[in-house]
């Protein structure tokens, strides 16, 4: 218990720290929080990636990008969201993947819909308990999430074209898709990771989906009707938690359980569970609870779904609207035109060295930075010289770090 308080107090000093001026966040005219862009366009069939499926086939992977039609801004927050379908049905066309997109983008944030690998292998499902064909499935999920995060980072440090702030991108999934929502934002270590699922042979926690040599790291997560294996990948020090589900879902259980629906065998944990994990190691969180609704109540198309829809959508924008004031955030087209670095320390976890790097195009300047335990103990000091650099494991316990920089906000280090 004392080391949880050690390490809370350590993060808050940490956020603390940084320079007020860079807490600012263009809001005028209730931006983020008010629909002030009556229109949005939308880039269909958008390449973020591919990826081997189950069956061996290369499937090229889609995303469907709204943006505020007429919007100035130059660097604007992003949330990626993923549908539902139990990972062998759904689209990133459904209706209500397109409305939740179209809804934050009129609001100024650019949005995503995403489509990820579908289907898992019907054989050896015959197991009393767990079948490691559904946990499968949602680690290729998170992979391909994890590569749609890297695209827009990629964006940013390049061709700019979706004019996105790279520190700000937010990820959200409707049942199956806030399984992956989930692994993205909270499985960081192969550890976490049940022997019998082989992480390994499906190509680590980051994959092979695309865009490699960017940070796949969220500012949040938005859990919709979702679940995961176990409530302990969620670890102080991690990122913000929002929930909704309903309490008598009998597809993927409110507290824990067996999934249902016609899916084989497998065991989860429900956010009736996760977001007091997420309490007790002082990561702020929200949970919406619908008390005796079903599974994914806010998809219906009656009068009810609409308004559990709009109850979803209001829970999702009071919640980042703090995260948007983080340190750090520099969202107005004035604050843009800085263009200072934007720093990243990859992968997450590391086992024998991290990547630090600037993003191509940015204003990279020598500094002196250093790497803090959990409890806040400055354990190394160093020459931040080039824009990419390995810094060595050395000597470093397996646990997790903060990379702090000038001006920067802290980077979540994990060593495995």
């Amino acid at each position: 218990m004392k080391k949880l308080f050690h390490l809370i107090l350590a993060t808050v000093m940490l956020l603390a720290a940084m320079p007020a001026a860079l807490a600012q966040v263009d809001t005028t005219g209730g931006r983020y929080y008010r629909p002030v862009f009556p229109n949005v366009t939308i880039s269909l069939n958008v390449a973020y990636g591919s990826a081997v499926t189950f069956s061996g086939t290369t499937q090229q992977l889609l995303m469907d990008i709204y943006q505020p039609t007429g919007d100035t801004v130059s660097r604007r927050p992003v949330i990626i969201f993923a549908h539902q379908g139990g990972f062998v049905s759904g689209s990133r066309t459904d209706a209500y993947m397109a409305d939740v997109c179209r809804r934050f983008a009129q609001l100024g944030y650019v949005t995503a819909s995403i489509e990820y690998r579908l289907g898992f292998n019907l054989t050896g499902l015959a197991q009393p308990r767990d079948t490691p064909e559904v946990a499968r499935a949602a680690i290729r999920g998170m992979q391909d999430m994890r590569a749609a995060v890297r695209f827009f980072r990629r964006d940013a440090a390049t061709t700019r074209q979706y004019k996105v702030n790279p520190r700000y991108i937010v990820v959200g999934g409707s049942s199956a898709g806030g399984f992956m929502a989930l692994e993205v934002g909270y499985l960081d270590k192969a550890s976490e990771v049940p022997a019998y699922v082989d992480i390994t042979a499906l190509g680590g926690i980051e994959g092979n989906s695309g865009n490699p040599g960017y940070s796949s790291a969220v500012l949040a997560v938005l859990n919709l009707s979702g679940a995961t294996e176990s409530a302990t990948i969620i670890e102080p020090g991690n990122v913000p938690l929002c929930s909704v589900h309903g309490t008598a879902d009998n597809v993927v259980p409110y507290l824990k359980g067996r999934v249902g629906s016609l899916l084989p065998p497998k065991y989860v944990v429900g956010s009736g569970l996760l977001n007091p994990r997420a309490t007790a190691v002082g990561i702020r969180n929200e949970l919406r609870t619908f008390r005796n609704a079903g599974h994914i109540p806010f998809e219906g198309a009656n009068t009810n779904g609409q308004a559990y829809a709009d109850t979803t959508f209001r829970t999702i924008r009071d919640f980042l609207r703090p995260s948007l004031g983080q340190p750090g955030t520099v969202l107005s087209a004035t604050a843009a035109a800085s263009r200072a670095a934007m720093l990243q320390a990859y992968p997450v976890p590391a086992t024998t060295e991290i990547q630090l790097a600037a993003p191509t195009g940015t204003l990279f300047k020598q500094h002196t930075a250093e790497l803090l335990d959990a409890t806040g103990r400055i354990v190394r000091r160093f020459q931040w010289e080039q824009a990419n650099q390995t810094l060595p494991r050395e000597n470093l316990k397996a646990g997790l770090y903060f990379l702090r920089s000038p001006n920067q906000p802290p980077l979540r280090v994990v060593f495995e």
